[in-house]
């Protein structure tokens, strides 16, 4: 018995030789053994010349550059690089002059703090939720709110109130602040505020018309400070889904607007996840203004201190172009 059904036939199929196809993996980009002893440059180089190990050194090659170019690299970071413990890479970066420019949203901004100070943040949202206890922290809230304030009254930007009141009081765990770590190293750490998202907006301390003015303050700081993006420059997004990759996009607008050239800029997305609007506005919209835009995807605890090594690596070598 057999098939009712026909089948086509296969006799005439045309057939081409595999030496004349257009192959797209060779074996030239496989990955090589790693040696015990290996340096971070070297262990780079055993990746594949293939998808994110390709994007990956082309990320350290191009942060290494922009700063022996003096180009800018600026830093837009979600919370939750912070709570991933990676406050002390980012520290040693701005000590380094390796990042020029930090950004990130009001929840950074208190993680920031509370590590500072107390040596720890992060609360279980789910319990604080069910006992109505959840954001109301009395220390965070008027830190916080009381930095609002005295940025508004001295016109400062809200990160660089916070840092500059973190430096003064010398907190116990300083050294993991990366707001004090900006002012003390003069890099520009701006704070990107959504009224109502953040727990100290929940307090009676809270100043709507201060927390806006800073935030407003810092948006211009962080436009000015991507000014030098262009010729090589490089805009990394880390882990802000929609908030900094928002106020990235308004800001290279303005310098669009106000005539800088923006040529030759590098765009980063770099998160655990990939979201459309991130994506758009680092890596696509970078790509429209006449640069290069890449996506990195890997846990933050894991990407983060990698490129961080590879980059102080690259620049300690001599073979910067």
């Amino acid at each position: 018995m057999s098939s009712k059904y026909p089948e086509i036939d296969l006799s005439r199929l045309k057939t081409t030789s595999i030496e004349d196809r257009k192959s797209k993996v060779s074996v030239s980009q496989f990955a090589q053994a790693c040696e015990a002893g290996t340096s971070v440059a070297d262990f780079l180089g055993t990746l594949p010349d293939i998808l994110a190990g390709r994007t990956l050194r082309i990320l350290v090659d191009r942060i290494a550059s922009a700063r022996a170019r003096g180009r800018a690299v600026v830093l837009a970071m979600g919370a939750h690089v912070i709570k991933c413990g990676l406050s002390t890479i980012v520290v040693d970066l701005i000590r380094r002059g390796i990042v020029t420019a930090v950004a990130t949203n009001g929840a950074g901004a208190i993680h920031d703090c509370e590590i500072a100070r107390f040596g720890k943040t992060s609360e279980d949202v789910v319990e604080g939720l069910r006992s109505g206890t959840f954001g109301t922290a009395c220390e965070t809230a008027e830190f916080l709110n009381k930095g609002a304030l005295r940025a508004q009254h001295e016109e400062l930007g809200l990160g660089e109130a916070l840092g500059v009141a973190l430096v003064e009081s010398s907190p116990p765990y300083a050294h993991a602040s990366i707001l004090a770590a900006a002012y003390e190293n003069n890099v520009p750490a701006t704070v990107h505020v959504a009224l109502g998202s953040d727990i100290v907006h929940m307090h009676p301390s809270a100043d709507g018309s201060a927390i806006g003015e800073s935030s407003m303050r810092d948006f211009r700081i962080l436009t000015r400070a991507m000014a030098e993006l262009g010729g090589g420059g490089v805009m990394m997004n880390v882990g802000s889904a929609v908030v900094l990759p928002e106020v990235i996009l308004k800001a290279l607008t303005v310098l669009v607007n106000l005539g800088h050239d923006l040529t030759g800029l590098t765009g980063v997305n770099l998160d655990f996840v990939q979201h459309y609007r991130s994506n758009a506005q680092v890596v696509d919209r970078v790509r429209s203004i006449g640069g290069e835009g890449f996506a990195l995807t890997g846990h933050h605890e894991i990407m983060i201190p990698l490129i961080a090594a590879g980059v102080i690596e690259r620049l300690a070598s001599s073979t910067l172009p």
